[in-house]
């Protein structure tokens, strides 16, 4: 059965040197229609279903960029392709600033228009069989290097290979690789819980031995790149996990360029509580409760559990011996962003200026609460493009240009990351057992051991240990927590739900990544 062929507007004054062209690409599937006016060309496109235009830059009457800028008033998104002898830099400049497709020089050789037509009228599908073939060949030397992921360096470069692989198959438009993918992270993780519970103990025992950790970052991290001469501004954006920040990272390399992207362990639990302290303060949970009680809640104490993070931060720089002006800023709506954005030229000569921005935590906590969120996020691919969509029109992308003019070095970091959880585990506590999903910490906990990494002894992790008797266990994989009163209710209402607090490659490895503004 022979395809429909794709139909193609060309319109040049001089057509009947085109014919070869079209007799070239009729036999490629492309039907060319030929025109030799720009007038000819608006009238011909109101009657015809055209997938491309070619066009002649330099014709009498209407010239190519009259006659662009018509076509695009009508059909914005219909692909053109600018053709012409004229190679100033003007000429390009405006038909790239009407958003041309692609610009070929005169001579141009038949090769050259159908690698044109291939690129923006098949790109799509190109990509996607490349993607697709690649990936297949890949998937066996993952399956095989699974095997053999020994320590925590290992599983940070295989983690990012697995997010640049989960951000190249969101393209297909058929699900089957994707499911393949998840069946593969899914091993990832069950894996990767293993060796965290194996390992993790002895990394707080023994820091020497262990990677870069939510109480050790700011030390060993942040501070050797405060500088005398540049600000810096540190940005803790809460909830941020890698494919996250990979989704907004074209949009700031707009304006800033990359010295380097790294990564570190959030500590456990991987919550805000627990791992920003830690950031803040360099300090691990225990030490934090001990040598600053009165900044420190347990989790059955009432009130706020991250209240005295700039206290934490003022304590740190002393202790570090960082000298200059800091300061520090938590932005939890539309407002105190604007007026940061509004005001950020006062710290200019800060050597730190320290924002925690809250946006993306909310997101994830909106899910399991409010039905519209659970649309907009329904998976891994929606909820990055929900943290695009609101980073492009948020007061923080305001607060970030503001920082480029200024010629702030720009540090953005998270606390932890999340992850969308499917499998209820039941766990049986009483009335001073900890709420959050992802993990529990009381006295008297019951609970599938297979399904967590259970610790009896907190302070041999760096935890405050409330009483004799108190535990702490961390679900694993893509487990989360529910009590048995109101079991399936509960279980519902949480499936499929952002949560953090446990173990997975998603909540415990997360970027760090170091930015310098571009010149103007």
């Amino acid at each position: 059965m022979n395809l429909k062929p794709i139909q193609i507007l060309w319109v040049d004054d001089e057509v009947d040197l085109l014919k070869p062209h079209r007799l070239f690409l009729l036999d490629k599937g492309y039907e060319v229609t030929l025109c030799n006016n720009g007038l000819e060309a608006i009238e011909i496109i109101d009657l015809h279903n055209f997938q491309a235009v070619l066009l002649d830059e330099n014709m009498p009457g209407l010239d190519g960029l009259e006659t662009l800028a018509l076509i695009k008033g009508k059909l914005p998104s219909l692909p053109v392709i600018m053709v012409t002898k004229n190679e100033e830099e003007h000429i390009m400049e405006d038909a790239i600033g009407s958003k041309i497709s692609d610009y070929l020089i005169k001579p141009v050789n038949p090769n050259q228009i159908l690698l044109s037509l291939k690129k923006n009228l098949l790109h799509r599908d190109l990509i996607a069989e490349k993607t697709t073939r690649n990936y297949q060949q890949e998937f066996r030397k993952i399956s095989l290097e699974l095997m053999d992921l020994k320590s925590f360096s290992d599983w940070e470069k295989f983690y990012k290979k697995m997010v640049h692989w989960e951000l190249q198959l969101e393209t297909l438009v058929d699900p089957g690789m994707i499911e393949i993918f998840e069946s593969q992270i899914k091993e990832a993780n069950n894996l990767f819980s293993k060796f965290i519970a194996a390992e993790y103990e002895g990394w707080i025992l023994n820091p020497t031995s262990a990677p870069e950790l939510s109480h050790t970052v700011f030390k060993n991290k942040i501070k050797p790149l405060l500088k005398e001469t540049q600000p810096t501004l540190l940005l803790v954006i809460d909830n941020l996990r890698m494919d996250q920040w990979k989704t907004i990272e074209p949009i700031l390399l707009d304006f800033y360029t990359k010295d380097s992207e790294e990564s570190y362990y959030s500590i456990l639990p991987t919550a805000t509580q627990y791992a920003r302290n830690a950031l803040f303060s360099g300090l691990t949970p225990l030490k934090i409760a001990t040598e600053f009680p009165k900044w420190w809640k347990n989790d059955s104490e009432e009130g706020g559990k991250n209240l005295f993070e700039k206290e934490l931060l003022e304590r740190q720089l002393k202790k570090l011996r960082i000298d200059g002006k800091t300061s520090y800023h938590k932005i939890t709506n539309i407002k105190s962003g604007k007026l940061l954005s509004k005001s950020l030229s006062n710290h200019k000569k800060e050597k730190l200026t320290a924002v925690v921005y809250n946006f993306v935590d909310m997101i994830s906590h909106a899910k399991s609460e409010m039905e519209i969120i659970k649309e907009l996020a329904s998976d891994n691919k929606a909820y990055r493009s929900l943290t695009a969509s609101w980073f492009k029109n948020s007061p923080l992308l305001e607060i970030l240009l503001e920082a480029k003019k200024l010629n702030f070095q720009l540090i953005i970091t998270t606390d932890h990351g999340t992850i969308s959880v499917d499998q209820a585990v039941q766990v049986v506590g009483d009335k001073h057992t900890s709420s959050n999903l992802r993990y529990k910490t009381g006295r008297s906990l019951t609970y599938p051991s297979s399904k967590v990494y259970e610790v009896s002894s907190p302070k041999s992790i760096g935890l405050p240990q409330t009483s004799i008797n108190n535990k702490y266990i961390f679900a694993l994989n893509y487990n989360y927590f529910v009590y048995p009163q109101n079991y399936n209710h509960f279980a519902t209402l949480f499936n499929n739900s952002y949560q953090h607090g446990g173990i997975s490659m998603e909540e415990v490895i997360i970027p760090f990544v170091v930015l310098q503004p571009k010149s103007n």
